[in-house]
C-alpha cells in the first residue's frame, strides 16, 4: 500500500491542524505501538477512501452549484431576451454587451436589467389591458350590449407581443371605435331631434315614439344609449315613417286648402271666414321640407278643414245659380264694353237647367265660365288698340256731322250768344275731320292684321268693322261726288241768271259763304242704303264671331245691337242718312 498523500497544492510544511501533521502524529503513535505494517496500510487506505468520498461530495456540491448558477444565468438571459422581444426592444441601456467574470458576477450584472425589464413589462401589460378593456367596452356598446360590465381581470393580454407598435395598433383601433361611437351618438341625437321635431309638427308625443324604439334612448331612463346598427335602422325607419305621415298630411291639407279656396272664390266668402283657415291655405305653396311650425299638421286641423269643406259643399249648391249669374253678367259686361258678341240667353238658361238637375258638375261649370271670361278678356285686350281708334273715328264722325249741320246754318255768322264758341268748335272739328282718312286707313290695316292673326272677323256690335269702314269710305266718296255735282249745277244756274258782262264780276250771292248749306248726309240719295251694304258684307263674310260658349245670335238680337250702335250720340242710322239725302240739297261747301 502506498503511503497517505497530502492534498495537492498544499505546502510540505503542514500546520498542526492539517492532515499531514495528523498523519505524522498517527505514524509516530503506530511506531510507538509497533503497529503492523499491514494494518497500517489498511488504515491509510480507509483514510484515503474516506477523504476521496468527502472530496467527491464537495465536488459534486460545487458542480451542482455551478450548474444552478449556469441555469439561473441562462434563464435570466433567456427571460431578458424574451422580454426584449415581447416589448419590441432591441437592446436596453445598462445591460453589459459582453458577460465577463464569474458566474455570480455575471448573474449580479444582469439581475438589475432583468428587474427593470420586468417592471417595464408590467407597465406595458397594464397599458394593453386598459386599451383592450376600452375596446371591448365600446365594442359592446356598438353591438348593443348595454349590460356589458368592463372588468380588467377579464381582459386577456397577449404577453408575447407587448411592442409599442402593437400598442399603437390597439390605440388606433380604440380611437376608431371612439370616433364610431361618437358618430353613432351624433346620428342617434340627430334622429331623436328629427323625431321630436316631426312629432311636434304632427302633434304626437315624441317620448312615446322614442321609447317605443328602445327604452335606453329616453333620457329619463338614465342608462347608456343603445347605438347598435339595429337601433340606428329602427330610428331611421321611424323618421322615414314620420316624414311619410307628414307628407301625407300636407298633401291632404293641400287638397283641402285648394277646395276651400275654390269654394271661397265661388261663393265670395268674406275675409273673416277665410282668415279662420289661413293656416291651411298658407300651406298651399309650401313644400314638406319647409313646414316646421309646431302643430301645423295635427289631425285636429285636418278634421276642422274637412268639416269646413263639407259645410261649404252643402252651401255651394244653393249659391251656384247666383254665382253663375254673376259670372254671366261679368262676361256680358266684358263683351258689352268691348262691343263683342254677347252669349245667347237661351243657352245660358239651358246651362242653369242642367245645373239644377245635377247633370253638370259645378266645378267644371265654373271653370268653363272662368275660361270663357279669360278668353273674352284676352280678346278684349287684343281689340283694345283697335277699339281706341274706333272711338276716335266715331268721335270724328260725330264732329263731321256736326260740322255739316253747322255749315247748313244760315245764321251761323250772326251775332248771338254762343256764336264764338261754335266758331272755335268748327275750327277744331275741321282739324279732326281732316285726320279721318288717315285714321280710317290705319283702322283698316290694323283690323285686317287682327283678322289674319286670329282667323276670324272683327265684329263691332255684331257688325264687321271692315264692312263699316269700307261703307264709310264709299259713302264719303259719294258725298264728295254729290257735292261736286251740286256745285256745278249751282254754278250753271248762277251763270244763266246774270248778264254776260257781269259774268266776271264778283256777286254777293255767289260767295261760298252765302251759298245755303244743306245736309251733307243727304247728298248721295242714289247711293246704296247702309243697311243693304252691311247685310251684303255679312253674307260675304259668313258667320264668324267670338267663341264665348255660344254658336250664333238671333235676328232680333242682331237688329237690337245694330239699332244700339247707330243710336250712339252723333251717329245717324242709314235710313236717316238716306232720307236726309232725298229732302236736302247741297248749297255750299263743307266748311263755312
Amino acid at each position: 500500500m502506498g503511503s497517505f498523500r497530502a492534498p495537492v497544492g498544499r505546502s510540505s510544511a503542514l500546520p498542526e491542524t492539517s492532515c499531514g501533521y495528523l498523519l505524522q502524529e498517527l505514524q509516530m503513535i503506530w511506531n510507538e505501538i509497533g503497529q503492523d505494517q499491514l494494518e497500517r496500510e489498511k488504515v491509510l487506505v480507509d483514510l484515503e477512501q474516506e477523504c476521496l468520498e468527502v472530496y467527491r461530495r464537495k465536488v459534486d456540491a460545487a458542480n451542482t452549484s455551478r450548474a444552478r448558477l449556469h441555469q439561473e444565468l441562462a434563464e435570466a438571459e433567456a427571460e431578458f431576451t424574451h422580454l426584449l422581444l415581447s416589448l419590441g426592444e432591441r437592446s436596453l441601456p445598462g445591460r453589459p454587451e459582453k458577460m465577463v467574470g464569474t458566474l455570480k458576477e455575471q448573474l449580479d450584472s444582469i439581475t438589475p436589467a432583468l428587474r427593470d425589464m420586468r417592471l417595464r413589462k408590467e407597465d406595458r401589460v397594464n397599458k394593453f389591458r386598459a386599451v383592450q378593456g376600452q375596446i371591448q367596452k365600446i365594442s359592446a356598446e356598438i353591438a348593443g350590449q348595454s349590460e356589458y360590465e368592463n372588468s380588467s381581470s377579464d381582459v386577456r393580454v397577449n404577453e408575447n407581443d407587448l411592442s409599442l407598435k402593437k400598442l399603437e395598433e390597439y390605440q388606433t383601433e380604440l380611437q376608431r371605435l371612439h370616433n364610431d361611437r361618437n358618430e353613432r351618438l351624433k346620428r342617434v341625437e340627430k334622429y331623436i331631434n328629427s323625431i321630436q321635431k316631426l312629432s311636434s309638427i304632427l302633434g304626437t308625443d315624441s317620448s312615446m315614439v322614442i321609447t317605443k324604439v328602445h327604452p335606453s334612448l329616453n333620457e329619463l331612463c338614465g342608462i347608456a344609449k343603445n347605438i347598435s346598427n339595429s337601433i340606428l335602422a329602427k330610428l331611421n325607419s321611424t323618421v322615414e315613417s314620420l316624414e311619410e305621415e307628414k307628407q301625407k298630411r300636407l298633401e291632404k291639407l293641400h287638397h283641402l286648402g285648394k277646395a276651400l279656396t275654390n269654394l271661397w272664390n265661388l261663393m265670395d266668402s268674406p275675409y273673416k271666414d277665410r282668415q279662420l283657415f289661413s293656416h291651411v291655405t298658407g300651406l298651399l305653396s309650401v313644400s314638406s321640407a319647409e313646414v316646421s311650425d309646431p302643430g301645423s299638421l295635427t289631425q285636429k286641423r285636418i278634421q276642422q278643414a274637412e268639416a269646413e269643406v263639407k259645410r261649404l259643399d252643402q252651401l255651394k249648391v244653393s249659391k251656384m245659380k247666383e254665382l253663375f249669374l254673376k259670372k254671366q253678367n261679368e262676361l256680358k259686361e266684358i263683351c258689352k264694353k268691348s262691343h263683342m258678341e254677347i252669349p245667347v240667353q237661351a243657352k245660358m238658361d239651358n246651362i242653369i237647367n242642367l245645373m239644377k238637375s245635377g247633370e253638370i258638375d259645378h266645378a267644371d261649370l265654373v271653370m268653363s265660365m272662368d275660361q270663357q271670361i279669360s278668353r273674352a278678356e284676352d280678346e278684349a285686350c287684343s281689340r283694345k288698340t283697335i277699339m281706341e281708334k274706333v272711338e276716335k273715328w266715331i268721335l270724328a264722325r260725330d264732329e263731321e256731322r256736326w260740322l255739316e249741320e253747322y255749315g247748313r246754318d244760315e245764321n251761323r255768322y250772326s251775332v248771338r250768344r254762343g256764336a264764338h264758341k261754335n266758331l272755335r268748335r268748327a275750327e277744331r272739328a275741321r282739324v279732326l275731320v281732316s285726320k279721318i282718312p288717315a285714321l280710317v286707313d290705319l283702322l283698316i290695316e290694323n283690323t285686317r292684321s287682327w283678322e289674319e292673326e286670329r282667323k276670324k272677323t272683327f265684329l263691332y256690335d255684331e257688325v264687321p268693322l271692315l264692312a263699316m269702314l269700307e261703307e264709310y269710305i264709299v259713302l264719303r266718296q259719294e258725298k264728295e261726288g254729290e257735292r261736286q255735282r251740286q256745285r256745278e249745277v249751282k254754278f250753271q244756274g248762277l251763270i244763266g241768271q246774270h248778264q254776260p258782262e257781269n259774268l266776271f264780276l264778283p256777286s254777293p250771292s255767289s260767295s261760298p259763304r252765302r251759298i245755303s248749306n244743306r245736309s251733307v248726309n243727304g247728298g248721295f240719295s242714289t247711293a246704296m242704303p247702309l243697311n243693304r251694304r252691311l247685310s251684303l258684307g255679312l253674307q260675304k263674310l259668313g258667320p264668324n264671331s267670338i267663341d264665348l260658349g255660344t254658336q250664333g245670335i238671333s235676328k232680333e238680337g242682331k237688329k237690337a245691337q245694330r239699332q244700339k250702335m247707330f243710336a250712339r250720340p252723333g251717329l245717324v242710322s242709314p235710313a236717316r242718312d238716306e232720307t236726309a239725302s232725298v229732302v236736302s240739297t247741297f248749297s255750299g261747301p263743307l266748311s263755312p
